[in-house]
């Protein structure tokens, strides 16, 4: 069975008024076809796609360190978007979190994926506890999710050296995979100890309305729908429908559209921003959409709006 390298490439269509999702995508369990490799504590995987646009759901199932040679794609976490460059590389937590990319035809995306689990994380800690408890000591860390830091001289030479590793035929042995993510980990240690002792991954939770309202107002302006935003809950729509009703004593289709309307009008108050630079920024796809949804609040267009305001 040939690997699945292009898995996130094929499930989305477009040409669709709304993103089509075929299914949500199990990390790292769907990249892999043979389950013997799932057994393994720590899996590293060089990565590729090529492709056009996609946006996609992913359940990450570990904890991932994303080494990005090349491309970019936007990812939606709970409380954070955030970009993914070449120039970093990134810590995730396990979870669910929303992916697109957007590619020219013969370009490709190309990141190395190191996946391990909690038991690996906590015997690390366990090994190197004198070195952690000195940094330790005196510091209040707060603890993340999702960790990004830019690549130095070391990092560049690490990843290359991971190339090598899963460019050749033999297997990875157990204890080669052990050694490449300690050395990773005591470089970070000792360059931003601080940054990363607060990543402390936890189990897939249910969120508290004071987290929910967090996550819905940190994605307002993210190109996201209410399933989507259900999906970072980790709820179901109808689950994440009444909990949104009672927090916020409307919809979340309108409570969303009079948010975005009321920042467009926001942005649109100043001279310096035109309407057709406006729709992105309050999550819309297109400006023909962001218009519809402006008169629908206004009575009027954001062009018609702004020169009322702006008496133009």
């Amino acid at each position: 069975m040939q690997k699945r390298n292009d898995f996130l490439g094929k499930i989305y269509f477009r040409g669709l008024d709304r993103p089509t999702f075929m299914d949500v995508f199990n990390l790292p369990q769907d990249i892999f076809p043979h389950l013997d490799t799932l057994s393994e504590s720590i899996i590293i995987h060089d990565y590729t796609a090529k492709m056009g646009s996609f946006k996609g759901r992913s359940i990450l199932h570990r904890n991932a360190i994303s080494l990005v040679l090349h491309g970019r794609k936007t990812m939606h976490f709970s409380e954070k978007t955030v970009i993914v460059n070449e120039s970093e590389f990134h810590f995730l937590s396990c979870g669910n979190c929303m992916v697109s990319m957007d590619l020219p035809k013969r370009d490709i995306f190309r990141s190395i994926l190191i996946f391990f689990d909690d038991k690996t994380l906590a015997e690390f800690y366990l090994k190197y506890d004198s070195i952690i408890s000195a940094l330790k000591r005196d510091k209040k860390i707060r603890y993340e999710a999702y960790l990004s830091f830019k690549k130095d001289d070391f990092v560049n030479n690490y990843i290359s050296s991971l190339a090598l590793l899963t460019q050749s035929k033999k297997q990875i042995s157990a204890e080669m995979k052990l050694l490449k993510f300690e050395e990773l980990m005591l470089h970070l240690l000792e360059k931003y100890p601080d940054m990363i002792l607060s990543f402390q991954p936890g189990s897939v939770k249910e969120f508290d309305d004071l987290e929910i309202r967090r996550i819905v107002e940190a994605n307002v302006t993210s190109n996201l729908n209410v399933e989507e935003l259900a999906f970072l809950c980790n709820v179901s729509l109808s689950t994440f429908k009444r909990r949104f009703t009672k927090i916020y004593h409307t919809t979340p289709n309108k409570w969303l559209l009079q948010r975005r309307m009321e920042m467009a009008a926001n942005l649109l108050n100043s001279s310096k921003e035109k309407p057709s630079d406006v729709f992105y920024k309050v999550g819309y796809e297109n400006h023909s959409s962001f218009t519809k949804s402006f008169k629908q609040i206004f009575g009027i267009t954001p062009k018609e709006y702004q020169a009322q305001k702006l008496n133009v």
